[in-house]
């Protein structure tokens, strides 16, 4: 990356791990936002009803290629949603057909959840045949149950649940995504070769406080949530340390303001539209500017085995304001930190 006077930088085109677009009118919106910032994006199966076999992935790929600008050139990349019943032979299918990872969702973790995994035994054979073909497990790492408090489920998941799934799949691979906790951070630097961990932008920038200044904020909350000042502190030093277990993974999630601003809003931050701009802004608050190009260009395709990109990006130091609001079809959709000045913008080269 070439970094001039810490107030431009030019680095090599980079890919979001790990994005939301979901179908119909929210993904004719939404998609153009990503393919401006990013060559590639793994894209989450969690739809209505889920992208659960090849052909159901493949269809979703075309509904997203016939929904980007024209003479866009981006790359979305095809996963499948786990479930207790996903059987070897699809998995097997399905990375022929070019899908290039699995997702699970603990079942009601998260948005879109519950058709996720109950029992992870369940899952054994589906998992068999990925460690043999080389296909990446994501994970939503949290437990679900509701003895454990909101803001332990990922440190738990990793005792749990994290630490046998490796015993039992050694050379599986498998990306901990979007990690918020010093516990998560600490596992993945540690672990082998075969892990590797996604980290967003909002998780960098803000810890739970954020949800609360002057009222409830609910375009802060996510899952997982937003966790204490020590775990932020402890994802910035992972991204600057610039270890290539830790990549680019926004968790851009967009839902309807009104649907968010609700008495049970949903949970999910939207940053697809100044993604590099937010990431920038959390490595220049820790002096690692030098490290964004490997986290955001080079550590994540170098992981899931595919070439890195051509051609480059640049971000320069300029203050600008985001939108407040975007439209969505009748609806409107506010990106986090909307209507705020932002210290970074990404130029067209």
């Amino acid at each position: 990356m070439k970094v001039t006077m810490v107030d431009s930088l030019t680095f090599i085109r980079p890919d979001d791990w790990h994005v939301h677009l979901r179908d119909g009118g929210t993904l004719a919106t939404v998609v153009a936002h990503t393919a401006a910032q990013f060559a590639r994006a793994i894209v989450m199966p969690n739809l209505k009803p889920p992208v659960i076999t090849a052909e159901q992935a493949l269809a979703y790929k075309h509904r997203i290629m016939a929904a980007l600008p024209l003479g866009s050139d981006f790359q979305p990349l095809m996963t499948l949603y786990l479930t207790d019943q996903t059987p070897a032979d699809e998995i097997i299918k399905a990375h022929a057909q070019g899908v290039v990872a699995v997702k699970l969702y603990p079942a009601g973790a998260t948005t879109n959840s519950n058709a996720g995994v109950t029992d992870l035994r369940r899952t054994h054979a589906a998992l068999e045949a990925m460690q043999r073909v080389g296909m990446p497990l994501l994970v939503h790492g949290e437990v679900t149950d509701p003895e454990i408090d909101l803001f332990d489920r990922e440190a738990v998941f990793i005792d749990k649940h994290l630490v046998p799934l490796r015993h039992d799949f050694p050379e599986l691979k498998i990306v901990f995504e979007h990690i918020t906790t010093r516990e998560a951070a600490q596992y993945v630097a540690q672990a082998g070769a075969s892990t590797a961990a996604t980290i967003t932008a909002h998780h960098l920038l803000f810890n739970r406080n954020a949800l609360f200044l002057g009222g409830v904020r609910p375009h802060y909350y996510c899952l997982p949530v937003l966790k204490r000042e020590l775990h932020r502190q402890a994802l910035l030093k992972a991204v600057a340390s610039g270890s290539d277990r830790f990549f680019l993974g926004t968790d851009s999630a967009p839902h309807a303001t009104h649907l968010k601003e609700h008495a049970s809003g949903c949970a999910g931050s939207y940053t697809a539209l100044s993604a590099l701009e937010l990431y920038a802004q959390a490595f220049d608050s820790v002096n690692a500017l030098d490290k964004l190009e490997g986290f955001a260009s080079f550590h994540g395709p170098d992981f899931y085995g595919l070439p890195r990109n051509t051609g480059t990006v640049t971000l320069k130091r300029e203050a600008w304001t985001l939108p407040e609001e975007l439209p969505l079809g009748q609806a409107g959709l506010k990106p986090l930190c909307g209507g705020e000045s932002l210290a970074w913008r990404l130029m067209t080269n």
